[in-house]
């Protein structure tokens, strides 16, 4: 093997290593993200989105 090939064969696995690295940053931050939103809808769910939603029901049969 040449040296050009060894050459090439370690910036492509580099390449793939980074990119496996960047994906798994990216996937940590996105479950970090959701798990805030997540704790913030549970914190929130008491409080009706519309003042009059749900606060009586019309049914007429």
């Amino acid at each position: 093997m040449s040296i050009n090939s060894f050459m090439t064969q370690q910036v492509s696995e580099l390449q793939t290593t980074l990119g496996l690295n960047l994906l798994k940053s990216q996937m940590a931050t996105d479950a970090a993200q959701a798990t805030k939103m997540m704790e913030s809808l549970s914190e929130t769910n008491s409080i009706a989105s519309h003042p009059y939603k749900g606060s009586s029901v019309d049914v007429k049969a």
